[in-house]
């Protein structure tokens, strides 16, 4: 399964890629009903887990069909919304996974978790609108390129902003001059 689930991967990936293959409506369901049959058969193996693997399994399961769904969605009708949703769902997985990951851990090594997950999804949904950016098409040069600055600048912001909790969650261990010095540390190194 996980090598069908990979060459499927690799196949829409690449397809992505190259968006002048899209894909037939009996190519599309085809591969509609195999992200389907996958994800019944990766959800069923959970079944044999306890606790929080099986939570960590069954959002991977998940996880790895709607990633395959909206991949498929942007073969099969190319256009920079689709690819940037297929982005998203990619950030959205990976985000549910390590979030579920962090219920292993308690007290503030959760909470640092938890926020060096959103840091790490903030980052992917903020990479992807601007990879949309790029990809969008301008009436010229300068109004791309002013497009893409924006979107750049937006990004960096929204990524600092994450960054900078995560590096102060890390800070709630210590006490006194340690812990000001090191939100004082997170400051300036996220421009906060």
């Amino acid at each position: 399964m996980k090598i069908a689930r990979t060459l499927i991967a690799s196949i829409t990936a690449g397809l992505l890629a190259t968006s002048a293959f899209a894909l037939t409506q009996p190519e599309y369901k085809a591969a509609k009903d195999t992200i389907e049959t996958d994800y019944k058969a990766s959800k069923e193996k959970c079944n044999a887990l306890t606790d929080n693997a099986k939570d960590i399994c069954v959002k991977e399961a998940k996880g790895h069909e709607d990633v395959a769904k909206a991949e498929l969605e942007a073969q099969y009708k190319p256009s920079t919304k689709a690819a940037y949703k297929a982005r998203v769902a990619r950030a959205d997985a990976d985000y549910a996974i390590a979030k579920e990951k962090c219920d292993d851990l308690s007290g503030n090594a959760k909470d640092v978790c938890v926020k060096d997950a959103k840091a790490a999804h903030v980052t992917a949904k903020e990479n992807a609108k601007v990879a949309q950016a790029q990809a969008k098409p301008a009436d010229t040069p300068a109004a791309k390129g002013a497009a893409v600055a924006e979107a750049r600048k937006d990004a960096s912001a929204e990524k600092n902003e994450a960054n900078y909790k995560a590096a102060k969650e890390r800070c709630d261990t210590m006490q006194g001059d340690v812990k000001s010095k090191c939100v004082d540390d997170a400051k300036r190194m996220y421009g906060q």
